[in-house]
């Protein structure tokens, strides 16, 4: 049996139980420090709250710790990560290997994508020296994720299917910290590439005047979940820990009622990683939440259309075209149904998303706040923000209950009930009663009373009874009390049999017979290791790393590297002869400029069907 996780974000502790009650399996969030979102941390209580909540439908907390570390902050980082052991949190995703040297209580490390796992060399590695589950690259094919899984089978693998994309490797981006002073690797990225840039050859030529050249759309592996079930992926990950709830609330219904399908196909091979039955008040719709545009990036191989360089703002869900425009309203062609306040947006002719309110709906008219100057009959319109959804959204949205059994048996001195989940966790409580004969059948009432459940997250599915005639008066304040004792118990019952079931319960390290894995060296820029402090050094130095430069943020290198990416603007722009483009007029090498002067080197690796972007600083 493989177990499937869905993993949802957590921005908050709100967000986290709203993920939890609208279908994830897990989630992950950031603590007070040192987690790759700087702007989504959270207090130890609140953790504590979440870890809670979520382990009672057998759910598990992931918390980052996923920047790069200064030698000041390691003993802070040790204390966190003591602290979020004792908060009962089940793992932790790392960057920085100076936390391998720690002497911190043995917690489960996740190497994050931040640590750049694409290779089946480099997951191997990860495993031998004691991670227990992988991050992959989000750039990855289904055939790569397949080889990885097929060298490494007894290392869990953790794939993003949802939400935006880094245009550079994770982990090998320091553009914001060239321009900015604001480090990704260390959870202050200042969305790069997200700007406008020009686009000119080495003779001045423009090619390319203020586009987001490097800004992609959106991930949607949603359609793709079973293939990459059988790739050997087990945890699939929705990003957005800078998103609110109404997001997590829509992916993560749309995201669990699909593997649902996928599972009822085959009980036999899968089975979710939790517990608990969901009702939803909404249909989930992924075109109705915060999008670019939706690719499934490079899972299927190098594709057409995986940038959005009109824009980097959320375009949404289309809704139509742009019929007849009278005065200061408009009609849609299409199916769709407005309500006031929906936000509409367009491109207009400038190329730049323009987006507007709508103020008043009459029949099929729609009259705006502001009628746009660039709105003519033909444009094609989107919806990024739906009031109706929002409303739906906005209410309690899902009810997630564990079913549970009950059995009521005769002893000795009374009657005992036990309770029974759905994955065979039983207690058992006693309670010495008079037995009184009934005098009409009793079965009915006694079923009533126990399935009282309240605002508990149980619900019952049946009762049995032993005898099988039992037939017992029992006063509902004694089995009132029966039933709470026993689902105390219930609540306070050990969950380790349910959690060493898990695939990425594996032993730690090599298996016996395995000859040792060589510290996969893939840079050639070793600053690209992001090694910042002396533990980190020292690690690196017992793996066999020889030449070691401080990290990009300790000390800037000379003309850097400062993005590796999967994404090519030759290939985006019809012009890669590899892939059947046209050839291109232009003399190379063709450099990006930001508004503010700063010039940035493309190098086109053909071989290694890859783009690398150099800063110009002499």
């Amino acid at each position: 049996m493989t177990y499937i996780e869905l993993l949802s974000p957590a921005k908050d502790l709100e967000c986290g139980k709203a993920a939890i009650d609208h279908g994830a399996d897990a989630v992950y969030i950031g603590a007070t420090n040192f987690g790759a979102r700087q702007a989504a941390s959270n207090s130890l209580e609140d953790i504590r709250q979440l870890t809670e909540y979520a382990h009672r439908y057998l759910c598990k907390v992931y918390v980052t710790v996923n920047t790069i570390l200064y030698d000041n902050e390691l003993e802070a980082t040790r204390q966190l990560i003591c602290d979020l052991y004792n908060a009962d949190v089940d793992a932790i995703l790392v960057q920085d290997m100076s936390i391998l040297g720690m002497d911190i209580p043995k917690i489960d490390l996740h190497a994050s994508t931040q640590t750049d796992n694409r290779s089946a060399d480099k997951v191997k590695w990860l495993r031998n020296i004691g991670f227990k589950r992988a991050v992959l690259a989000r750039e990855l094919s289904i055939d790569e994720i397949a080889a990885i899984h097929r060298a490494v089978p007894d290392m869990p693998l953790e794939v993003f299917v949802h939400g935006a994309l880094c245009v550079s490797y994770s982990g090998l981006c320091y553009a914001s910290q060239y321009c900015f002073g604001r480090s990704a690797n260390r959870g202050e990225c200042a969305q790069f590439c997200r700007m406008k840039f020009s686009l000119t050859d080495s003779d001045g030529k423009e090619i390319e005047h203020d586009r987001h050249l490097l800004s992609l759309k959106d991930m949607a592996q949603i359609d793709n979940l079973e293939a990459l079930m059988l790739a050997g992926a087990t945890s699939f990950k929705i990003e957005g820990r800078l998103k609110g709830v109404d997001y997590v609330k829509n992916v993560t219904a749309a995201y669990s009622e699909r593997l649902n399908e996928i599972i009822s196909r085959n009980p036999d091979k899968y089975q979710r990683a939790s517990i608990g039955k969901i009702d939803y008040t909404f249909t989930p719709n992924l075109d109705k939440t915060f999008n670019r545009g939706y690719t499934t990036y490079f899972l299927k191989g190098r594709q057409p259309g995986i940038s959005s360089p009109d824009t980097p703002k959320a375009m949404g869900e289309y809704v139509g075209t742009v019929k007849e425009i009278r005065g200061h309203s408009f009609n849609v062609a299409g199916l769709s149904s407005f309500s006031n306040g929906d936000g509409l947006c367009f491109i207009n002719s400038r190329h730049q998303l323009e987006g507007f309110r709508v103020n008043r709906v009459e029949n099929n008219r729609l009259f705006p706040l502001k009628m746009p100057d660039d709105l003519l009959p033909g444009t094609h319109l989107y919806r990024n923000s739906d009031m109706d959804f929002q409303r739906l959204l906005s209410r309690p949205s899902a009810d997630r209950r564990i079913h549970i059994l009950m059995k009521l048996s005769e002893t000795k001195g009374g009657f005992s009930l036990q309770i029974t989940d759905e994955v065979g966790r039983k207690s058992e409580e006693s309670m010495i009663i008079d037995k009184q004969q009934a005098q009409k059948p009793p079965k009915e009432n006694i079923i009533r009373c126990l399935s009282k459940l309240g605002n508990t997250p149980y619900v019952c599915e049946n009762v049995d009874f032993e005898p099988v005639d039992f037939n017992f008066f029992i006063p509902a304040a004694q089995l009132t009390e029966l039933r709470r004792k026993t689902l105390r118990r219930f609540e306070q019952s050990d969950i380790t049999c349910f959690k060493n079931r898990h695939n990425d319960t594996a032993p730690r390290g090599k298996s016996e017979n395995e000859s040792p894995t060589e510290f996969p060296r893939e840079y050639k820029q070793t600053y690209l290791y992001n090694i910042s402090n002396n533990k980190s050094k020292e690690f690196y130095i017992q793996q066999g790393l020889q030449t070691i430069a401080p990290s990009f943020e300790q000390k800037t290198p000379t003309s850097p590297l400062i993005m590796q990416c999967r994404h090519c603007i030759r290939y985006s722009l019809g012009y890669c002869i590899k892939n059947g483009g046209d050839k291109p007029s232009w003399r190379e090498p063709l450099y990006l400029s930001l508004g503010d002067g700063k010039r940035f080197r493309l190098e086109f690796d053909c071989k290694e069907c890859k783009m690398n972007i150099y800063a110009e600083n002499g």
